[in-house]
């Protein structure tokens, strides 16, 4: 089961937000089918949002990230709850770009390192907030920890990592966002500097069986620490008939005549999940007449 793990340490002057989300990326694989590349970039970007949903304090409140770069693979879309169920898709999940060296997946080439990276929060008040950053590498763990800096006025470090296996399933996935109190003293922060300097990839480590709890002891080794909360996240999508029928009608009367008279028929499908959803010409015409 994933989850993530919240802790601050003693003195409150750091918080640390650590993943475990293989499952996770393992359903948001199989559900849109993407290349090893595609998986790698989805899969960091869901982690990342998940990650930043349980930073929401409300039931209520939804994230939306939106990373969309000059690279092939078009624009990542993930949403979060603040419980951190998130649901996302890729433009070009067949995208496929050469590996790098030691055969390591080139994210930042399927992404592309000009673009933007934009953060929606959804508060319940009359306009949501948005926070836009251009990438500086494509990334992805770099572009959010831009992102924070820039947009947010928060020093963070954020490690992101998705191992794909030989069989295109994946084999280990999950992320941290650790983020300094603006009274942090340096000793802290020297601390912090080298425990990250000193880490290996987070894949790599949650390949060797390391949970969200090891990965805190060893980015916070040297500081008392307290854990404060526990989630468990997954992909799910939270589309139903429903919601695609609220979706009609926003294309407006005129529209929808047209795929009337055109079709006799539509058929949706949810960019998240892939499911499709049928509307019968007589499905259609009862949706016409109660806009009327």
């Amino acid at each position: 089961m994933d989850y993530i793990v919240r802790a601050t340490d003693k003195d409150n002057k750091i918080r640390i937000f650590a993943a475990l989300t293989t499952d996770m990326v393992e359903m948001a694989r199989k559900t849109h089918n993407t290349t090893p590349v595609a998986t790698a970039a989805l899969g960091r970007t869901l982690t990342a949002t998940s990650i930043m949903g349980t930073m929401m304090k409300s039931d209520k409140d939804k994230l939306t990230i939106t990373i969309k770069g000059n690279g092939p693979i078009g624009s990542i879309v993930a949403v979060s709850n603040s419980k951190g169920v998130v649901k996302g898709y890729v433009s070009n999940p067949d995208v496929d770009v050469p590996l790098k060296y030691e055969g390591k997946l080139d994210v930042s080439a399927a992404v592309g390192k000009e673009g933007s990276l934009t953060v929606i929060k959804d508060l319940g008040l009359k306009k949501p907030y948005i926070g836009k950053y251009e990438l500086v590498s494509g990334e992805i763990a770099e572009d959010f920890t831009a992102y924070f800096a820039h947009s947010e006025q928060q020093p963070s470090a954020v490690a992101l990592g998705v191992l794909v296996d030989v069989d295109y399933s994946v084999k280990a996935a999950g992320g941290f966002i650790v983020q300094l109190m603006p009274d942090a003293s340096e000793e802290v922060i020297t601390t912090l500097e080298n425990n990250l300097s000193k880490m290996e990839p987070i894949s790599t480590l949650i390949d060797k069986g390391k949970t969200p709890e090891d990965i805190i002891a060893i980015v916070l080794d040297g500081l008392e620490y307290n854990i404060l909360e526990k989630h468990n996240v997954k992909f799910e999508c939270d589309c139903s008939r429903e919601r695609i029928e609220k979706a009609l009608i926003t294309l407006g009367e005129n529209t929808l005549s047209e795929i009337l008279h055109e079709d006799k028929k539509a058929e949706v499908v949810c960019h998240f999940c892939n499911e499709k959803y049928q509307f019968s010409e007589k499905q259609l015409k009862n949706i016409i007449e109660n806009m009327g």
